[in-house]
C-alpha cells in the first residue's frame, strides 16, 4: 500500500487498517498494532509524523475500549 508521507492519516484510516489486519490474519488487536507499527511506521513513530502517530494511538485505544 502506497502512503503519501505529506498528508496526515486519519483515526478512521487506522481503525479500518487495524480491523483489516485482525480479520485477514485472525489475530488480536495487540498483534495487529504491532504489525501496523512495523509495516506503516517501520518501527519509528516519526516516520509518518506526530499527528499520524497520535491518530494511530487513538485508533488503537478506541478499539481497545470497544473490546471491553
Amino acid at each position: 500500500m502506497l502512503i503519501n508521507n505529506g498528508g496526515n492519516l486519519s483515526k478512521e484510516y487506522f481503525i479500518a487498517y487495524l480491523k483489516l489486519i485482525m480479520s485477514s490474519r485472525k489475530c488480536t488487536l495487540e498483534k495487529a498494532k504491532e504489525i501496523t507499527f512495523e509495516r506503516l511506521f517501520q518501527k519509528d513513530k516519526k516516520t509518518l509524523g506526530n499527528i499520524s502517530f497520535e491518530r494511530f494511538t487513538n485508533a488503537y485505544e478506541g478499539l481497545k475500549e470497544e473490546g471491553k
